[in-house]
């Protein structure tokens, strides 16, 4: 018990530490991806807190599954490097042993992860698509910022305004070129201001300026001057469709509806936990490490594991969104090969000094070889 304590303390501060660097990090660079969008505008700057929430629920199952992995494999690692390890076996216990303290600690990693990974994801990837698709939505005059050129969402409008007057719904020194079916127009005003009429639909209603009118084909071009002038910028019937892919669907619905896409998104958000739990497995007989010898070959070696695994895992969700691989046929191979390795590298350990281990084979005929030179000489 005092063992098993001193174990999950060790294991918790060390995951604390790892998760927040590895989140520190994602936050950072999904900081800097959001900032330039805002400031291309491409999404809101009130939308930059929002959008940087959901994105780290996005990345949060792999952050976690690499909290766990990287802890245990730190954690056995040192106490190899200190011989920890070498008092735990002349005491007669097994490696096996620290599978139970292991599994404690994991348990509530893998639970999250699954929570993660069924729910908050796609709700997350959902929120973020209509944050996305509002802006793109909104007026065209909403997006503008003084002194910039900015086209609509349509493509054919570009506008330019010199500052806001009073509020956000005035406008100064207004101009606006559109492009119709071969036509240009091109519309100066002193002031504008949006209105909305009762429908809903939201116009651009501009104050002493000028239209030109023209044509690609001919040469000539009308000039009109106006009090006046009325555009259309947004309209009320316009919804929010939102993201309507695979990763945005609740697990409910793919299951209702079991398509090549929806099969390979249920596939990949059922390997997360069991990923979660199997390399947490493998990181404690993968921590061997000798005592005289540093630890940066086997933390190398761990990292490329995780890497193919997560590929694998990736390459076989990519085959039942083909349609080459029915889903039952690929979630299970890439999870039984690493099962099959963690027992492996298991037995490995634990017959060690047994005189079929191949690291004792070799240590005898290395032996072998010095005593006949020794002899011969």
């Amino acid at each position: 018990m005092i063992f098993q304590r001193a174990l999950r303390r060790e294991l918790l501060s060390t995951a604390g530490a790892v998760f927040t660097t590895l989140f520190t990090i994602t936050i950072t660079v999904m900081l800097i991806k959001i900032l330039g969008q805002a400031a291309g505008g491409q999404i809101a700057s009130a939308d930059v807190i929002a959008l940087i929430g959901f994105q780290a629920l996005n990345y949060l199952p792999i952050i976690l599954i690499l909290t766990g992995y990287i802890s245990v494999l730190l954690v056995v690692t040192r106490s190899y490097q200190d011989s920890e390890m070498v008092v735990w076996f002349a005491s007669g216990l097994s490696l096996t042993r620290w599978i139970k303290p292991v599994l404690l600690f994991g348990l509530p990693i893998v639970v999250l992860t699954a929570l993660l990974s069924f729910v908050a994801t796609p709700w997350a990837n959902t929120q973020s698509a209509e944050y996305r698709e509002r802006f793109e939505k909104r007026e065209d005059l909403s997006k503008v910022s003084p002194g910039k050129f900015q086209e609509s969402s349509t493509g054919n409008r570009i506008f330019f305004v010199e500052g806001f007057s009073g509020d956000s719904n005035k406008v100064k020194n207004v101009f606006i070129n559109t492009q119709t079916e071969g036509k240009n127009s091109i519309v100066i005003a002193k002031e504008g201001t949006i209105e909305q009429d009762k429908k809903g639909d939201k116009f651009l209603t501009l104050s002493q300026g000028r239209r030109y009118d023209s044509v690609s084909t001919q040469s000539d071009f009308r000039i009109m001057e106006f009090e006046r002038y009325g555009t259309l910028v947004a309209s009320e019937s316009q919804a929010l469709s939102g993201d309507k892919s695979s990763r945005a669907l609740p697990t409910i619905a793919l299951l209702k509806t079991p398509n090549n896409f929806n099969m390979g998104e249920l596939l990949w958000r059922m390997s997360l936990p069991m990923m979660a739990l199997c390399l947490m497995l493998l990181a404690i007989p993968l921590s061997f490490v000798n005592p005289r010898v540093g630890r940066s070959a086997s933390l190398i070696i761990a990292l490329l594991l995780f890497v193919t695994y997560s590929n694998m895992v990736s390459f076989f969700q990519a085959t039942v969104v083909q349609g080459r691989l029915s889903f039952l046929t690929a979630l299970w191979p890439v999870h039984v090969v690493v099962l099959g390795l963690i027992l492996f590298l298991f037995s490995w350990r634990l017959k060690v000094n047994s005189r079929y281990h191949p690291l004792v084979v070799w240590s005898a005929i290395k032996h072998a070889r010095i005593l006949k030179k020794s002899a011969a000489s």
